[in-house]
C-alpha cells in the first residue's frame, strides 16, 4: 500500500519494495530516462548498485549508456565510481554524474533543473580537473564535455522544448558538440 492507502497492481498490498540485502528500494519498473512505470509494466533494465568498475570501463559502460539515450543509468555508472574510486576524484565522478542527470532532466521536460544540473556538472568537473592539474582524467576530455554541458543548458532554455538524450549525448573521449 502507497502512503496514501492505494494499493500496486503486481505488489502485495502491504509489502514495502526491498533490495536483496533487505533496504527499501522502489521496485517499479523504469523507462529510458529513470522515470518510474507502472508495476507489471515492461522497463528497461536497471543498472545494478555498487559495481567497482576500474575507470576505464566506467567512461566506457556510461557512454555506451549515454549513447543509447539513457542518461539516467550512466549517472548511476558514475555515481558508483564516486563512491568507491579514490578519494582524490570524488568530485569528478561526481561532477560527471551531475552532467549525466542534467541531460535526463532536459530529455523528461525538466528543462530549468537540466540546464542547472548541466551547469552544475561542468563546473565541478572543471574544478577537480582546476585542482588535480589532469586535462584529460582517464582520457576524458573534460574542456569538450563541459563546452557540451553549457551549450545544452542554453539551447533548452532558450529552445523550450525536451532534447532526444541519444541523440544529444556527449562525446566523453573527444568532441562533444556538434552530434
Amino acid at each position: 500500500m502507497g502512503s496514501t492507502g492505494e494499493t500496486y497492481p503486481g505488489r502485495p498490498g502491504d509489502a514495502r519494495d526491498r533490495d536483496s540485502e533487505g533496504r527499501a528500494r522502489n521496485a517499479r519498473p523504469r523507462d529510458g530516462l529513470g522515470r518510474p512505470l507502472p508495476y507489471g509494466a515492461d522497463g528497461v533494465p536497471r543498472q545494478p548498485e555498487g559495481v567497482v568498475r576500474t575507470p576505464e570501463e566506467t567512461v566506457a559502460e556510461a557512454q555506451r549508456l549515454l549513447d543509447e539515450g539513457k542518461p539516467f543509468h550512466a549517472h548511476e555508472v558514475f555515481e558508483d565510481a564516486w563512491k568507491s574510486g579514490p578519494d582524490q576524484e570524488r568530485e569528478l565522478w561526481r561532477g560527471l554524474a551531475q552532467l549525466a542527470v542534467g541531460l535526463t532532466h532536459a530529455a523528461r521536460g525538466n528543462l530549468a533543473g537540466g540546464a542547472r544540473l548541466l551547469r552544475r556538472g561542468a563546473g565541478a568537473a572543471e574544478a577537480w580537473v582546476s585542482g588535480a592539474g589532469r586535462a584529460v582524467p582517464h582520457g576524458i576530455d573534460i574542456a569538450s564535455v563541459s563546452a557540451w554541458a553549457r551549450e545544452l543548458a542554453g539551447e533548452v532554455e532558450r529552445s523550450g522544448r525536451p532534447v532526444d538524450a541519444g541523440a544529444r549525448a556527449p562525446r566523453l573521449r573527444g568532441p562533444a558538440a556538434g552530434r
